[in-house]
């Protein structure tokens, strides 16, 4: 992270931070996402409303995910950009199949403005492509907001026309916040798009959402206090769920 990484991402709320896993790393992966799309095929829901398939658990079906997660050439640019030590949120892997239909978007905002934040940050998110993605497969899609100017209605943000589609190879790597309006942009495209989606929160705020279930064996089990501490921002699924089980 420079100095310019950090003015880019507060005029625009997002950044790019380049292909970061290639090679070797970029196949176990690939091997990690496609061996839990197929042997844990239960565990995936559709959401037809993103065009998407995705696993908001996985890290209960293929704890390595966690290598990802917290992957050390990609952690420490979100704590930077957080301003401090940060928690796990929820991981979505999700897989976008070949679209034959009329092309479409669906953008929002996941929450709502943090004024307290310095980005006006409440949580950020890692999109980490798996695939080659570009002009002709599905991608990801923002529409950069600068954090110091006041956020406009979704409309009006779009008929601005500022709107940037990320593209990249296999092992490219954006974060953003998750207040800025973006959207997946579903293609008439023969090509799949394969990604890991991670959201992280600062450690005193409450959880995201009840999407993913925290494992124990990270958040109460684990050796490292460190792990214990990242991981140990419970949503109330994880509590009942323990209370369950």
């Amino acid at each position: 992270m420079t100095d310019l990484d950090t003015a880019s991402f507060a005029a625009t709320g997002y950044l790019n931070l380049g292909q970061v896993i290639k090679g070797d790393e970029l196949q176990s992966a690939l091997q990690l996402f496609d061996h839990d799309h197929s042997a844990n095929a239960w565990g995936w829901k559709n959401n037809a409303h993103h065009h998407q398939t995705i696993n908001c658990d996985a890290l209960v079906t293929s704890p390595d995910f966690d290598g990802l997660i917290r992957h050390p050439k990609i952690l420490p640019a979100i704590s930077t950009l957080m301003g401090g030590p940060v928690c796990f949120s929820e991981i979505c892997v999700r897989h976008m199949a070949a679209y034959d239909g009329e092309p479409f978007q669906n953008w929002h905002r996941d929450r709502p403005r943090w004024d307290e934040h310095p980005f006006r940050m409440d949580y950020i998110q890692l999109m980490l492509y798996l695939s080659d993605v570009d002009e002709t497969t599905h991608c990801f899609s923002i529409s950069p907001e600068p954090a110091d100017a006041p956020q406009r209605e979704k409309q009006e943000q779009l008929a601005a026309g500022d709107i940037v589609d990320l593209y990249g190879p296999a092992g490219t790597a954006v974060l953003f916040n998750i207040a800025v309006l973006h959207s997946a942009s579903v293609r008439v495209t023969q090509r799949e798009r394969k990604t890991v989606q991670v959201y992280y929160g600062h450690r005193q705020r409450p959880a995201l959402s009840n999407d993913s279930t925290i494992p124990a064996t990270l958040w109460r089990d684990h050796d490292d206090a460190e792990t214990r501490a990242f991981y140990g921002n419970l949503n109330e699924k994880t509590r009942r769920y323990l209370a369950a089980f």
